[in-house]
């Protein structure tokens, strides 16, 4: 396929996970990583929050009345100190599935009350 024109994406306005029941998640995001939302969709449909560094995380689904459910992979929310975010997570009843370290970056990955993958990301300074 050929165009004159092409789609110049800029950013990403929004990276979200699927939940089945949004009232369970949006308390597992509170409860574990002290996320409070900015918006709540009504009908248990989910939640938006909007991070520090002006990203934009959502929680979507409703138990599939807007769109089917499915487990996601992928959104790896930026920690100063993954030890201590590490222990938190863990003192909160949350089991961590894999640690794991590159030359760039440590991060834990565990997974939150729909069966996302959630991952806790340090960067390493140059």
């Amino acid at each position: 396929m050929t165009s004159a024109t092409t789609v110049r994406v800029k950013g990403i306005d929004l990276s979200g996970y699927m939940c089945q029941d949004g009232a369970r998640a949006i308390a597992f995001y509170r409860d574990v990583l002290g996320l409070e939302p900015a918006l709540v969709y009504s009908d248990n449909r989910g939640a938006e929050y909007e991070l520090p560094d002006g990203t934009t995380f959502g929680l979507w689904g409703g138990g599939g009345k807007v769109m089917p459910f499915q487990p996601s992979n992928g959104i790896l929310f930026a920690v100063d100190d993954l030890g201590t975010a590490v222990e938190t997570v863990k003192a909160r009843g949350v089991t961590i599935v894999m640690q794991n370290e590159t030359p760039n970056c440590r991060m834990a990955m565990f997974n939150d009350s729909e069966g996302n993958s959630v991952f806790l990301h340090e960067r390493k300074t140059p």
